[in-house]
């Protein structure tokens, strides 16, 4: 974790010093004369010049390999430098993820080693009015001196070095804000942006760190977890340059990212003997404390979970919600049945987005033919500080999801007296709680189930939450039925219930399954009404046409 850390304070000296040595710099050859140029011009920039610097048409290609010969010379200053400070700021970070199997995780001896990072690529993202961002592309094949002082709950001490490091990444600095003096910006926010590659191996210094079972896989995801959550973008660390309040720079939540995980369908079988065990994993940040995971729909290829998920959200411009599907084996651990992602940015703040998404491999992977099966998710962001235009009957010490917030609150609340306040101490959250009313219309291009190619089609139709059961009648030797029958639910809690129509053929001594559909309510507590075709899950083909109205009924009830 820790070289990672240096890494990036060694880059933001390293600048630093470069930019010192630039100053000093004689004109003794063309290349340092130019240089020579450039700094002195920047003592007289404005802020729109500072931001004509940052501009790809200003970064000649030599200048890549004049910060790398550079950054190589003053490299050892950097090291020595940045050691202790590194030190006393990733150790609190290593021991927020300790393992519970250890008693003490420190460092003993931390360098950064001989050999600077190499840069291979740069780009310049605008970042607004008053902001550049740089982005920086790096290798480096380390050879730190990392030493961790480990002791276990039993007294035992352990010397693990940390070595055969190798990295290849991309970060991010921003410049921000644009100021009218030297050096033309306020503060350098750093971060790592992605993890190409990150590879190395933990040694215990005079033994065999495999002899202690669990010992190795426990500091590696250590390291890992430390490394996400201290410099993976969106978190940062902010150095300030010149005098002033950079607060806004820092890591905050800006909004709330609600997840309905609804389904998924056709997920590939991962067992020899009988189906997948289905469970779901989601995350926004991959933090022990932050990822979801759902419950395990035993032996079904097709799972319905119905289940609601919160993450907060810190940068809605960048981040994406990552959901992977696997299959429980048990003790033996669990197999990556597909994974998929959506872009924050693609959603629109404060609407509910439905959204199918195709499992694959790996999110690196671009193209993925195979069929690993689709997930349903419904999705609502809503930033901080958001406007709904409903009014909140209750304070914001009152326990509420954001899709709740959507139908019943706003954001600002009422402001309850003291009294008030100690007057009411239980949670409350609001049930949205009404009369549905699906009128099953008809269906179209039913699947032949009958050995004369036709079918005697019905239709059930179930409520998940309360297991309540209606049916249609049947109608013969049609594969284009129209029932036009209608069916009223008394629904307790709208925001966590679903309606699941399965149709079947009727048979004398017997049914025969054609294919379903399942739909949160969701659309209809949003819209009061509406009229849509369907296609039917689990069936070769097939449509179901359906007119579905909502009559609210709103209640509070404690928890």
């Amino acid at each position: 974790m820790g070289f990672f850390m240096g890494l990036i304070l060694g880059i933001a000296v390293g600048l630093a010093i470069i930019v010192g040595l630039v100053k000093s710099e004689n004109a003794r050859s063309k290349r340092r004369s130019e240089l020579a140029t450039i700094v002195a011009a920047f003592s007289k920039m404005t802020v729109e010049d500072s931001r004509k610097i940052f501009t790809p048409e200003y970064y000649p290609s030599w200048l890549l390999n004049w910060l790398n010969v550079h950054l190589t010379k003053i490299w050892p200053y950097v090291n020595e430098a940045a050691s202790e400070l590194i030190k006393a700021s990733v150790e609190p970070v290593l021991e927020q993820y300790r393992p519970a199997i250890l008693s003490s995780l420190k460092f003993s001896k931390f360098t950064l080693g001989a050999v600077a990072p190499q840069f291979t690529g740069v780009s310049i993202i605008e970042n607004g009015e008053n902001g550049i961002t740089m982005e920086l592309e790096m290798n480096w094949d380390g050879n730190p001196s990392i030493i961790l002082d480990i002791k276990t709950r039993v007294g035992l001490a352990l010397p693990v070095q940390v070595k055969d490091i190798g990295f290849t990444g991309v970060f991010r600095l921003i410049f921000k804000p644009l100021v009218d003096e030297f050096p033309c910006f306020g503060a350098v926010c750093c971060s790592l942006k992605q993890k190409k590659n990150m590879d190395f191996t933990l040694k215990l210094i005079g033994g065999d760190i495999s002899t202690i079972p669990g010992l190795y896989g426990a500091i590696e995801g250590t390291i890992r977890d430390a490394i996400e959550d201290s410099i993976m973008w969106p978190a940062r660390k902010v150095i300030p340059i010149l005098p002033g309040d950079y607060s806004d720079l820092e890591l905050k939540p800006v909004g709330i990212l609600e997840v309905k995980l609804v389904q998924a369908k056709e997920l590939t079988n991962k067992d020899i003997i009988g189906k997948s065990d289905p469970f779901a994993v989601l995350y926004v940040r991959p933090l022990p404390d932050r990822m979801k995971t759902s419950k395990t729909i035993n032996n079904d290829l097709n799972p319905i979970w119905n289940e609601h998920f919160e993450f907060v959200v810190e940068d809605a411009s960048t981040q994406h919600l990552v959901v992977k599907v696997y299959d429980d084996e048990g003790l033996q651990g669990s197999e990556l049945i597909g994974c998929a992602q959506v872009l924050l940015r693609d959603l629109q703040p404060g609407k509910v987005k439905d959204v199918w998404l195709k499992l694959v491999k790996d999110l690196e992977v671009q193209r993925d033919n195979k069929n690993r099966g689709q997930v349903q998710l419904e999705l609502l962001y809503c930033p901080s500080g958001m406007e709904n235009g409903f009014t909140n009957p209750f304070t914001q010490d009152f326990s509420m999801t954001s899709l709740e917030k959507v139908f019943k609150s706003g954001v600002n609340g009422i402001e309850f007296h003291e009294n008030e306040k100690a007057a009411i101490q239980k949670k409350r959250e609001v049930i949205i709680r009404g009369v549905l009313s699906v009128t099953v219309i008809s269906a179209e291009d039913l699947p032949a189930v009958d050995l004369m190619g036709k079918a005697d089609p019905y239709v059930v139709l179930t409520m998940k939450k309360s297991d309540i059961r209606n049916k249609t009648r049947v109608v013969n030797e049609c594969l284009n039925p129209v029932w036009n029958q209608t069916f009223d639910f008394v629904v307790e809690d709208g925001l966590h219930d679903m309606l699941i129509l399965e149709v079947w053929d009727h048979d004398t001594f017997g049914k025969d399954y054609m294919g379903r559909c399942i739909l949160t309510l969701t659309r209809v507590i949003l819209e009061g009404e509406y009229k849509e075709c369907f296609q039917l899950d689990e069936a070769k083909s097939g449509k179901l046409n359906l007119h579905l109205k909502w009559m609210p009924q709103p209640i509070y009830r404690d928890t």
